[in-house]
């Protein structure tokens, strides 16, 4: 790859966004041999351009640093997109002919598998095999939801796995059933993992073809590195640790990536040494630089719209009276906090899935327990999704020194947060949805993600929402109020250094500076030039990696 690489670059004409704060005018950018060698004035710096420079002009675009995205799950985004694809299904019937033409179009597979159905396209968030049984009705058909947190099958697929009316619910999710019991089609959390015995296992080729798709829209979308926030090793998790080594050995893994490795809550304390192991033999590859495995991922609780994120008061049933239900907590509270602590301790990152109040709480508990046993540690263990964070929480934090992870396109009013969530959480809950405001001016560091393919993996997109809280075509106002905003530059940060932190690739990465990687990003028109409700109007116009350009938007 370094034969690639242009000797010299030059990038002016624009202002420079370095990674925090407000961005530089009258600079450029000179980047020798993949890293950023100056950050001069234009003066000085044409003066140092020889005949062999490749010179980029601007144009009055934004230079950045490349974006990292602290919350993904690549392979399997890139394998459903080859699969039966229903993330651009406009409703239900939209949907079902998606599942009959894909169906149709590939008569040899024994089963049709694939994701991206919306909660909201279906009454109570809940589709129904019948639905499936329709168009297909002789092949077994398993779809995640768009969020990963549940699952849709037909009856061929329901049969196929042995399940009826007496399959009791597990004790991590719940199956959706009709009257008499049967299954009805949708499987929430831990009920689809009532099929695992029975789906066909992906190919490692499909895997690693979903893996290099996966990294081709990512980088036109100007992400230059990720934390894959589920990654096992052959078997799991899209066998994912073997698929990553894979790419590394073959030089086609363009950006770096840090692997979660994922905690499995059937299991105990045991798994610690293996996790620590799975690390310490990928950092003795000598190429963990471009893939490592410093992380572990702790889902401590499910999603608001099917009422199980973990939530410190009740649920509400349909006519706003509290019911028993208070979500569903993954990891005994003990167990949690004894692995936290062991792997700080050991120096091993946990990125913890902290939906509900009550699993941020718990997570924060744990952070805390840790630095009281072990003191300082650079670890930097961080929280996802934060959808709803009590005010004394979000104070706790920077106490603890713990990040947290945004996934800021999700903080708007839209159909699936406005039916399926908000009339079941108590009264007053819509100020605590995703309290960003809140966490800065407690003082806690952010990061970004997505979660695709959960959701668009636009770093754009996310920070128009991020400023505003409100989505380009949403007519609700802010959600939360206009005091969980962030402005600009605290949101180019997140999605920037403040992910580069969490990723420990701050020191070469997340930051335009001397002696940092040139992992850039063109952003056009520059959004510090746009009024917040026009931010979504800014492109990706290029994206470089280690000086060299991987993606330019065509013409």
């Amino acid at each position: 790859m370094a034969s690639k690489i242009p000797h010299e670059v030059l990038f002016s004409g624009g202002a420079v966004f370095t990674g925090r704060g407000a961005p530089l005018h009258g600079m450029s950018v000179m980047v020798s041999g993949g890293t950023i060698v100056a950050v001069l004035p234009d003066a000085d710096a044409a003066a140092l351009a020889g005949p062999e420079t490749t010179r980029v002009d601007l144009a009055g675009a934004l230079l950045s640093p490349g974006f990292q995205d602290a919350h993904i799950h690549p392979i399997s985004g890139g394998v459903e997109a080859l699969q039966c694809d229903l993330t651009e299904s406009e409703d239900a019937s939209d949907a079902v002919r998606r599942i009959a033409e894909y169906a149709a179009a590939h008569p040899e597979e024994p089963w049709i598998l694939g994701g991206g159905w919306s909660m909201d396209h279906f009454p109570g968030g809940a589709p129904t095999r019948a639905l499936i049984d329709a168009v297909v009705p002789d092949r077994p058909v398993l779809l995640m939801s768009r969020d990963h947190h549940s699952s849709w099958a037909n009856t061929a697929a329901i049969r196929a796995a042995g399940l009826d009316g007496a399959t009791p619910d597990p004790a991590d999710g719940r199956i959706e059933r009709e009257e008499g019991g049967f299954p009805a089609g949708t499987f929430h959390e831990g009920a689809g993992d009532l099929f695992a015995g029975v789906t066909p296992e992906n190919s490692p080729e499909l895997n690693y073809r979903g893996l290099l798709h996966a990294q081709d829209k990512l980088m036109a979308l100007g992400i230059t590195g990720w934390q894959d926030a589920w990654v096992g090793a052959a078997g799991t998790a899209y066998g994912s640790v073997d698929i990553y080594e894979r790419a590394v050995a073959e030089d086609t893994l363009r950006v770096h990536v840090v692997g979660a490795q994922w905690w499995e809550r059937d299991r105990g304390l045991e798994q610690i040494e293996e996790k620590l192991a799975l690390r310490d033999e990928r950092r003795a590859s000598g190429t963990a630089d471009r893939f490592d495995l410093g992380t572990v991922k702790m889902m401590l609780d499910g999603v608001a719209e099917n009422f199980t994120a973990a939530m410190i008061e009740p649920y509400r049933d349909a006519q706003g009276h509290d019911t028993c239900n208070h979500g569903i907590s993954f990891v005994d509270p003990e167990i949690l906090t004894e692995a936290v602590t062991r792997f700080d301790a050991a120096g091993m990152q946990v990125h913890f899935h902290a939906l509900g109040d009550r699993a941020v709480a718990g997570a924060l508990d744990a952070v805390t327990a840790a630095r009281a046993t072990n003191g300082p540690s650079e670890a930097r263990h961080h929280l996802a999704h934060l959808q709803v964070v009590t005010e004394a929480d979000a104070a706790r934090f920077a106490e603890s020194g713990a990040t947290a992870n945004l996934q800021m396109l999700w903080a708007t009013h839209e159909d699936q947060l406005d039916t399926l969530t908000l009339p079941f959480l108590q009264e007053g809950a819509v100020r605590r949805q995703y309290p960003f405001g809140d966490l800065q001016r407690g003082g806690a560091r952010l990061a970004a993600g997505s979660d695709w393919p959960v959701s668009s993996a636009d770093p754009l997109a996310a920070i128009h929402i991020g400023v505003t809280r409100v989505g380009p075509d949403v007519a609700a106002g802010p959600l939360g109020g206009e005091r969980q905003r962030l402005d600009l530059e605290t949101a180019l940060a997140a999605y920037t250094s403040g992910s580069a932190y969490v990723n420990h690739r701050d020191h070469d990465t997340g930051t335009i500076a001397s002696g940092y990687l040139a992992n850039l990003v063109v952003i056009e028109p520059d959004p510090f030039t746009l009024a917040p409700d026009e931010l979504h109007r800014a492109r990706v116009r290029e994206t470089w990696i280690s000086g060299e350009r991987v993606y330019a938007r065509p013409q």
